[in-house]
């Protein structure tokens, strides 16, 4: 990380930063669907780790940079099953910003450069060493995310087979709507248990999707012991459609013209890193049905825990969730069991209070105010 003094003004160094998120980040907000669900107070738990990653992540950050530099993690992320990922960078800047708004409506942000600055540094060595194009944003880049060099695609397609079939197509439609609904839930009403990256054109004017599912069995997560006989807890599928356009966006999300972009499916393939080196290995298409089983059975038994917590106690699961979007970075760089994970932690008392019953809206974000204000 480039030493402070070496910086000619941190502070409008800072603010380029908070500019160029700002417009981004607003308009993709903007765009979101509701945040609200009646199973897990997912406003609450947002604005409680966001203010978490206020307080403590620009140390945690220096403490991980020191360990690995922000660009060769970011670099290591250029491989499947790493959640190094888009939506992880473009986390650990806005949950952290987020914080900012929140404490600022609190009249609570101290709001010197430094630590903001230490931050969005760190983002964006991380972002554009992940990306390898010169670009940190997909939304700059034109909605194109293609980590994977040649190498992944080339192993990748290797391993896919043909989809000629409505019966094949619909197995493997069901296979990956299980496997998405499963980590939303998994992950507290939340998407970044699955991330898309592409697209990556093909010479036959087919594209490439490439859709990586993470943490499907125990992990970190203290709830995760559902998922104990979940076979895989890293699953790599390789998507070749037809006929489809295709852009992805910073969270890894793709949109696609038509909608039903499966309908299109020519070409699948299905791989996990659960690997002593985290190289692709086949995953036989024969095992769908059974892994579909193991899943449904994990998901069950997590609607059930999560119906019988406090919300207190669903609070506490989902800001985990957001505050660690920072641990891969930790774990690439070796140092994630040295760092305190706990959350809440600085955010209890009057404030926790205050936030935990917090019920968002879906309601825009003002045009004529920047999204996030600049450090006066």
């Amino acid at each position: 990380m480039p030493e402070l003094s070496e910086v000619s003004d941190v502070k409008a160094a800072t603010n380029r930063l908070l500019a160029w998120h700002s417009g981004i980040s607003g308009a993709m907000t903007a765009e979101r669907t509701s945040l609200e669900s009646k199973l897990i107070p997912v406003s609450a738990y947002i604005v409680v780790a966001a203010v978490e990653c206020w307080y403590r992540h620009p140390e945690m950050m220096r403490v991980i940079d020191a360990a690995m530099p922000a660009e060769a993690i970011g670099a290591a992320g250029r491989r499947p099953g790493c959640r190094v990922n888009a939506v992880h960078l473009w986390s650990i800047a806005n949950i952290y910003l987020t914080g900012r708004k929140v404490l600022s409506a609190f009249q609570l942000a101290d709001d010197r450069p430094e630590p903001t600055w230490t931050v969005l540094d760190f983002w964006e060595r991380a972002a554009r060493a992940y990306r390898g194009d010169g670009e940190a944003f997909a939304w700059d880049a034109g909605f194109v995310l293609r980590p994977y060099g040649a190498e992944v695609t080339d192993a990748l397609l290797a391993g896919a087979i043909p989809v000629t079939d409505e019966q094949a197509r619909a197995r493997i439609k069901r296979f990956n709507a299980t496997v998405v609904n499963y980590l939303f839930l998994l992950y507290f009403d939340t998407r970044v248990g699955t991330a898309d990256t592409g697209p990556y054109p093909l010479p036959d004017g087919r594209t490439l999707l490439v859709r990586d599912f993470y943490q499907l069995g125990t992990s970190d997560f203290d709830w995760s012991s559902v998922a104990r006989d979940v076979p895989y807890d890293n699953l790599t599928a390789a998507l070749v459609l037809d006929d489809v356009k295709l852009r992805v966006n910073d969270w890894g999300t793709s949109v696609t013209d038509p909608e039903d972009y499966l309908d299109r499916l020519v070409g699948f393939g299905l791989f996990t890193t659960d690997t002593p080196d985290r190289s692709l290995r086949p995953v036989p298409l024969e095992e769908l049905d059974a892994i579909v089983g193991a899943i449904r059975t994990a998901q069950a038994a997590q609607y059930r825990n999560v119906v019988a917590m406090t919300r207190d106690q669903k609070i506490a699961c989902g800001a985990y969730v957001y505050f660690s979007f920072l641990r891969p970075f930790a774990e690439v760089a070796g140092v994630a069991e040295a760092l305190d994970w706990t959350v809440p932690r600085d955010s209890l008392g009057p404030l926790y209070d205050a936030m935990s019953m917090f019920e968002g809206t879906n309601t825009a974000p003002d045009d004529e105010e920047a999204y996030y204000a600049p450090i006066a």
